[in-house]
């Protein structure tokens, strides 16, 4: 049977992404497109320059690139084509996603020096200082701006002063907080900045984005360690053809995307919605402490992206138990992430209100069977 109306979601997604998304975006993906054609190419293009336009008011430095996959691979395709063969990685890390950059490093062979901070600890700048101070060999630092993990922000720009005080290429991982989280890349002098498109421009999962210095993107020519994955030459491809991706894309992800980015301009911007999340993770973290929950990290490190709460103090609850009535009240959640203490997490973003928030809070409340 064909499906003629868009139907509504059965929940809401209250995760780091995906996500939930508006009607808008769902709808946009009902047309196909062909790769070749120039109506669809010109939209990349337009997708490339607004990614810049975001990262700040200084972005004449700055370019983009698209990539195929998730998250990850964008992560992957930058550590594998920015860190020459000679070229040393200091990464900096405090969860899952950290964690992960070190994983690909090493399966890449990368020369690399791990400076783990813990999982409840944001990343301390001068611990990277000091370590840079006794290794002159390092020439890149790459570190995650929004550790989903636990919700943690580390500071970004006191790691990026550091960094750059040194003459480091600064690699930042801020797949989960681009477009939700005000950052200036030109003025945190980033090298590399990475995301994705089920974030909080709230498109669909399919691919992600790198935002590069320009002329250290050229600097990639002939260095990457994969072929798919190879930064500059995807980047080369799309300026050469107006567009044009390597191998086959997304196509009704990108055009899902461009019409994300129409509703976030909309919305008066990533100030705007970032306003929003911040009053999203508030209302429920207010609402839940009134029930008794506790949240794992402070508020002075806390990110408006996803918040990790303890489990309740009873031998009764069961995560799967409290997943399950919650789906069933309408709300999706995460479980926990990190091997120190027992939590569940509640993502903070997408097409989610504060009146969202309450509606949670009020479900938790009417399904403590424990």
């Amino acid at each position: 049977m064909k499906i003629t109306q868009l139907p509504d979601n059965p929940y809401l997604l209250l995760t780091p992404g995906p996500l939930s998304t508006s009607k808008g975006v769902k709808a946009a993906m009902l047309r196909d497109w062909c790769t070749w054609d120039d109506e669809y190419n010109d939209l990349v293009q337009e997708i490339r320059r607004k990614l810049v336009r975001l990262a700040g008011n200084n972005h004449d430095n700055y370019t983009s690139v698209l990539m195929q996959g998730s998250g990850t691979f964008s992560v992957e395709a930058v550590i594998g084509s920015a860190v020459p063969d000679d070229g040393k990685l200091l990464i900096l890390t405090n969860g899952a996603y950290g964690n992960r950059i070190v994983q690909i490093a090493r399966v890449l062979k990368v020369n690399t020096l791990v400076i783990d901070f813990g999982e409840v600890s944001q990343t301390q700048p001068e611990k990277l200082q000091e370590v840079l101070e006794g290794d002159p060999e390092i020439t890149h630092v790459a570190v995650v701006h929004c550790e989903t993990t636990t919700g943690m922000l580390n500071p970004i720009a006191e790691v990026g002063k550091i960094a750059k005080a040194f003459g480091k290429v600064l690699i930042v991982d801020a797949m989960s907080s681009f477009g939700g989280v005000e950052i200036d890349a030109a003025e945190l002098e980033i090298d590399f900045l990475i995301s994705s498109a089920n974030k909080c421009i709230q498109g669909v999962p399919g691919f992600g984005f790198i935002l590069a210095k320009t002329e250290e993107l050229k600097k990639c020519k002939g260095r990457a360690r994969s072929l798919s994955l190879d930064l500059y030459d995807q980047w080369e491809t799309m300026e050469t053809y107006n567009g044009k991706w390597r191998y086959t894309s997304p196509t009704h992800v990108v055009r899902a995307f461009y019409q994300a980015m129409l509703e976030l301009e909309e919305e008066g911007g990533v100030k705007a919605r970032e306003i929003r999340y911040r009053e999203n993770q508030r209302t429920l973290v207010d609402g839940m402490e009134q029930i008794g929950f506790r949240t794992l990290l402070p508020r002075s490190s806390q990110s408006p992206i996803i918040t990790s709460f303890y489990y309740p103090e009873s031998a009764a609850f069961t995560f799967h138990g409290f997943y399950e009535r919650l789906k069933k009240e309408g709300f999706v959640i995460y479980p926990g992430k990190i091997s120190l203490a027992d939590t569940f997490r509640i993502g903070n973003i997408g097409e989610v209100y504060p009146h969202d928030m309450k509606r949670l809070v009020e479900a938790i409340d009417k399904n403590r069977f424990w």
